[in-house]
């Protein structure tokens, strides 16, 4: 990647990612176009090219992109600050909302990202998935009591599920073709927690 793409003004950067977000959630890696991704930036293909050097730089690019931004409304909304792992939840809901506004194409990328089996990038994408997850779970998981939640229970385990379901859903939404906003998500996360509390804490 050309370091001068970070002396872009931050709108035109905006502009890059989230053209880039939208091409490559709506279409394979190797079916998305460069030139489509261009067009939408408002920029020239080889001025795309001048920033990142290939289609690969540019998709590992934005999937670290995703993460780190993930990263930082998570730790805006204090998600982790909570001792209450559903509480943990429902911030991270609203920080997802908050990022659903800047980059409305980001979610449905990621997951596209996830389950991209292309040889030439699946790799780095899993390697990069394992360290994020673990390093949410580690974050997750650290403040938790085990009194609050049903007896014997693996809150390792319960947390991958949790975890799981939700890409899972993503999944669901960008298989169909469905359009996610911020309504659809608050309205079919509120009722999932609903459901994980019924069943993963303990009763009182």
């Amino acid at each position: 990647m050309n370091e001068r793409f970070f002396i872009l003004p931050p709108d035109k950067q905006q502009r890059i990612i989230n053209a880039g977000f939208r091409v490559f959630s709506q279409n394979s890696y190797k079916k998305s176009p460069m030139q489509e991704i261009a067009d939408e930036a408002g920029i020239s293909k080889s001025l795309l090219f001048y920033y990142f050097r290939n289609k690969k730089d540019l998709y590992l690019f934005l999937w670290n992109k995703a993460a780190d931004v993930t990263m930082e409304y998570l730790n805006l909304y204090h998600c982790y600050d909570s001792t209450d792992l559903f509480e943990m939840i429902e911030r991270g809901m609203y920080a997802k909302i908050q990022i659903m506004c800047r980059y409305p194409d980001m979610a449905v990328f990621a997951i596209k990202a996830f389950y991209e089996k292309d040889a030439s990038i699946c790799e780095d994408i899993q390697m990069s998935y394992r360290r994020h997850f673990d390093l949410k779970a580690e974050n997750a998981l650290e403040k938790l009591n085990p009194e609050d939640f049903v007896p014997g229970l693996d809150l390792k385990m319960m947390h991958r599920q949790i975890y799981l379901m939700s890409v899972g859903y993503l999944w669901e939404i960008s298989q169909q073709g469905g359009v996610l906003t911020a309504d659809v998500l608050k309205k079919d996360f509120s009722e999932m927690l609903a459901f994980w509390k019924n069943v993963y804490l303990r009763k009182s």
